[in-house]
């Protein structure tokens, strides 16, 4: 977060007071939302009580997008930055006019609006999730580019048309094992839905659905391209062995993220 204009004080005071921790560039934002008076107030009011900023501004930067994020919905994670990198490294190596690339568990489509903003050419966007809350983000998000949002569990909702003909499938599953939502930050345990957090007893209950269906959705030399916890690599790696898929790991350790790619 940054900006040129110095924040107020004040309400630098209560957001630090409040235990946030870049407050200066929280004041910022909130002052930049609204002017001073009820609704400025409104929206510190709603930070001090432990509302993610972004739930409190509707919206998050991601990727250089100003993406819609509604009340509930998963906030995009900077880390998942690597996983649009690499979605654009992979699309530069397509020879198709207009490639078609799916963003799965979608959330807010922030996966998917930032691949098709960076993209050197036009895509066919899709994207799914199975809660509707996250869907109706998605649809404002991958608007400008196109894109359209399906309501559905995984790949149920996609136009069966597209079926081997996907260049990129890149997927933010949920991958925290089911005993360690608990301990997660307040923020996220107390203000996204579960199903954009738990994956399962390991973790890998959902990511290896993503990994098992990618391949009958890929054209020849498709990447389905995944986020991961990196003690999971090792099994998630055998389970694309497994779908048929030639894994490779790419790391980023200054965001701290992991992916794994599957090349079909």
């Amino acid at each position: 977060m940054s900006g040129s204009a110095e924040p107020p004080a004040a309400l630098v005071a209560t957001l630090r007071a409040a235990g946030c921790v870049f407050a200066e560039d929280e004041a910022r934002l909130i002052a930049e939302t609204a002017p001073p008076g009820p609704e400025r107030d409104r929206l510190v009011a709603l930070r001090v009580t432990g509302k993610p900023l972004e739930h409190v501004l509707g919206w998050a930067d991601f990727a250089g997008l100003r993406i819609a994020v509604d009340e509930g919905v998963f906030v995009p994670r900077q880390r998942s930055v690597l996983l649009v990198r690499l979605a654009v490294e992979a699309l530069a190596r397509r020879s198709e006019v207009r490639p078609v690339v799916i963003d799965l568990c979608c959330g807010t489509g922030a996966l998917g609006a930032a691949t098709a903003h960076r993209a050197a050419r036009p895509v066919e966007l899709h994207a799914a999730d199975l809660d509707p809350l996250a869907i109706a983000c998605a649809r404002r998000n991958l608007e400008p580019f196109g894109g359209v949002a399906h309501v559905g569990d995984l790949d149920d909702a996609l136009p069966r048309v597209l079926a081997g003909r996907v260049a990129v499938l890149v997927a933010n599953a949920p991958y925290v094992p089911s005993d360690a939502v608990g301990l997660m930050p307040r923020e996220a345990r107390d203000h996204e839905a579960p199903l954009a957090l738990d994956g399962g007893t390991d973790g890998l209950e959902i990511l290896r659905r993503v990994v098992g269906l990618a391949p009958r959705w890929l054209a020849p030399g498709g990447t389905v391209i995944v986020e991961v916890a990196e003690l999971q690599v090792p099994a998630l790696e055998a389970a694309m062995r497994e779908a048929g898929l030639r894994p490779q790991v790419r790391r980023e350790q200054e965001i701290g993220a992991v992916a794994l790619l599957g090349a079909g």
